[in-house]
């Protein structure tokens, strides 16, 4: 799962209650926040554990275990550092470390010994230490009179605030999350890991089975799970990757169960879900939905054909471009999915018709309609302000991540600039401590760098600019690139990128590091046609966040105030959206129906995948495992319900893109899998959730133990595991 939301989406999410009764399942519930209705439902399905063997402020709850692993999840799995997680989640690193030589991607990784275990390119975990709510601390900084700008300064200087007092604490990371568009805050606080690696992933044909064909469906026989190893200084403290490291060792880590599963057991995953948009207003649905995800399927369409074409050329460049074409694919196929889903349930007029209700109960009362009564027209003329710069940020966020050098020319650009105002003044990601994520990423981006795809990528980003109507132009764009008239248009651009690619020096990791450490006014000199190019366009962009702050400032103090009238309308309260901070959800082991007599059974099997496989990709099933199959050397792996080996299963919890590695556990908090999809029936779960169809996909654990035994004799990580 991979989330893909512009900064607009996230700041101008706004609240109302959908008219689905909340189920049992639904919910994705911050962890200090499961009161006593909550978990006594929880313990009515089956649930054995204590709250405080949950989560408690001391530390010892399982919810401990449960790592933010970048866009993903991972968890502790030993007492010696080891984590499980999806294999598309550790995709990126085997794509990094891969040659054609020596492919990972297509053959797998497994260290017999630590010694073996090989760095994860980039990769870095949080483990949770702490979380407060700090909402009273935050809101102090707003004053009576203050500009919608004014309002969101002051709260990003707050935040700036809190998180230099608390970092100084001690040896953390701290991270602020708004939770309910703006009615509550989180700080976090985290211990970082900066040295993973790699212990095993599967083959592609075992972690990716199916591919983009099977991706977001069901049935589904993919077996997406890796382990990666986290490792420290001696003396416990983080440290970057050095010989001298020492496996961490965790507070808590959880057991496999081999129990398995069968239709209607209790199931829990903790995770690290990234954005839902439950409580969206049909003004944003409708923006979503008219642009949003037609513009994102449009530009990962070409990306996707662009990259491919190189690919079918070029071994090495296939394999460094394999993940930017895996996750451009995962998020058209979700977006495909979403406004599918979202059109056949007709969701703006769903609601609509609750905006309707809302506004009825509020002008019932007098008082009510004096407070409420003009809220979701302010949120209406908010998502209107939005829709003018729509086009220039949605294109802004997938530029930099098609295209690496103008992510890195853009970022070192900006940092100069900063780096010349005080640290507290700076803008949020290019303080002094973001400074090595900064050089992290610089030197990790030459693991998958491929410049003929770079330029393809910038050229396509390009002429999208240049193509939007009048009043949504970069108006600098043409300026730079038509610089004389009587050169057609064409051609010019393509005598800019010619000099663009041809004259830079960021292809080089070193003369990127160069460059980020100079003076602003040091970095001009070297006149840098990439570095002149973003410094050009900076103006316009900086144009463009000052309206997003704009709005997010108006939607910070709007939102709480609907949230109000919505609690008061519904006599509840409302969970928080998701926001990519640990989420605990629950629910039950089950099947769904999609059309009248079609109903799709709970687990898939090993069979399953044997009668799928064709021996063409993406369907190609390792020959060993189909000896395996054939000799019926299943072990002690098979399930007794079903008589054969389980592969995947479907439970009712409610998750999101970031959910992607969540260790799913029993009632007794054991791991009987790794939550690693939703189903394509029930994308448009993020904004309605549907408890006759929304269901998380899952890699069953005894599956995980199997392929380890029988695939790939992993005996040692076997052994490691704590196996009940």
């Amino acid at each position: 799962m991979t989330n893909n939301l512009s900064l607009i989406m996230l700041v101008a999410v706004c609240l109302i209650v959908l008219t689905v009764a909340v189920s049992a399942e639904e919910g994705m519930y911050v962890l200090d926040q499961i009161d006593p209705a909550l978990f006594q439902k929880m313990k009515a399905l089956g649930l054995e554990l204590t709250k405080d063997q949950i989560y408690n402020e001391q530390g010892t709850g399982i919810a401990y275990a449960i790592l933010n692993l970048g866009g993903g999840t991972a968890s502790f799995v030993s007492s010696n550092g080891l984590m499980l997680t999806n294999h598309h989640v550790a995709f990126a690193a085997i794509a990094r470390i891969s040659t054609p030589e020596k492919n990972y991607i297509e053959e797998g990784f497994l260290a017999a010994t630590p010694k073996e275990e090989i760095p994860a390119p980039g990769y870095q975990i949080l483990v949770l230490q702490s979380m407060k709510d700090i909402t009273d601390e935050m809101l102090s900084a707003v004053k009576p009179g203050m500009t919608d700008l004014q309002r969101h300064n002051a709260l990003e200087m707050k935040d700036k605030e809190i998180v230099k007092r608390e970092e100084k604490k001690g040896e953390v990371e701290c991270r602020i999350a708004e939770m309910n568009q703006g009615a509550q805050y989180y700080l976090f606080t985290y211990f970082k890991i900066k040295d993973i690696r790699i212990v095993y992933v599967p083959p592609d044909a075992v972690g990716n089975y199916g591919g983009e064909i099977d991706n977001w469906m069901w049935p589904r026989h993919e077996g997406d799970f890796s382990f990666l190893r986290a490792y420290v200084a001696p003396d416990g403290k983080a440290a970057e990757f050095s010989s001298t490291n020492v496996p961490y060792k965790p507070k808590v880590s959880l057991k496999f169960s081999t129990a398995g599963v069968k239709e209607g057991d209790f199931v829990m995953a903790i995770g690290y879900p990234g954005r839902t948009n439950r409580y969206r207003t049909s003004h944003g649905v409708k923006l979503d939905m008219e642009f949003r995800y037609p513009f994102t399927i449009k530009m990962a369409t070409a990306i996707i054909n662009t990259f491919e074409e190189i690919s079918k050329k070029d071994k090495e460049a296939a394999i460094k471009l394999s993940f930017y074409i895996k996750a451009f694919a995962n998020v058209l196929k979700n977006n495909q999915g979403m406004l599918e889903g979202l059109e056949k349930i007709n969701l703006p007029e769903k609601k609509e018709a609750e905006e309707k209700a809302f506004m009825e109960f509020i002008k019932s009362d007098p008082e009510l309609e004096k407070k409420y009564g003009t809220v979701l027209n302010d949120i209406g003329e908010l998502f209107k302000k939005a829709g003018l710069i729509r086009e220039r940020s949605a294109l802004l966020r997938y530029w930099g991540f098609a295209s690496p050098l103008f992510n890195a020319a853009s970022t070192i650009n900006k940092w100069t600039l900063e780096q010349e105002k005080k640290d507290m003044q700076r803008e949020p990601g290019y303080q002094e401590r973001d400074l090595p994520d900064i050089k992290l990423r610089l030197q990790v981006m030459q693991r998958s760098l491929v410049p003929e795809a770079d330029r393809k990528a910038m050229e396509l980003f390009l002429k999208e600019a240049l193509a939007l109507p009048e009043d949504h132009k970069f108006t600098s764009l043409e300026k730079i690139i038509y610089t004389d008239p009587n050169i057609p248009k064409e051609e010019a651009l393509t005598t800019f990128l010619d000099k663009l690619y041809a004259e830079t020096n960021l292809t080089s990791a070193e003369e990127r590091m160069r460059f980020l450490s100079m003076k602003r006014k040091d970095l001009m000199k070297i006149k840098d046609p990439f570095i002149e190019f973003a410094s050009k366009l900076e103006e316009e962009r900086e144009i463009i966040r000052i309206k997003e702050k704009e709005i997010a400032g108006a939607m910070s103090k709007i939102a709480p105030l609907y949230l109000e009238g919505v609690a008061l309308w519904k006599k509840t309260n409302l969970y928080p959206d998701a926001n990519s901070t640990m989420r605990m959800t629950y629910g039950q082991v089950k099947g769904y129906s999609t059309h009248d007599a079609v109903m799709y059974r709970y687990i898939t099997t090993l069979t399953g995948m044997i009668e799928k496989n064709t021996g063409e990709d993406p369907f190609i099933c390792p020959e060993k495992l189909i000896k395996v199959y054939n000799e019926g050397d299943f072990g002690s792996y098979v399930d007794k319900n079903i008589n054969d080996v389980p592969v995947d299963f479907l439970a009712t919890t409610d998750s999101t893109g970031g959910n992607s590695g969540s260790p799913v556990v029993n009632n007794k908090g054991e791991v009987i899998g790794a939550l690693f999809d939703g189903n394509y029936d029930a994308l448009y779960s993020d904004y309605y959730f549907n408890p006759e169809m929304t269901r998380s996909i899952n890699v069953d654990a005894r599956y995980i133990l199997f392929i380890a035994d029988k695939l790939n004799n992993a005996t040692s990580l076997l052994e490691e595991l704590n196996i009940k």
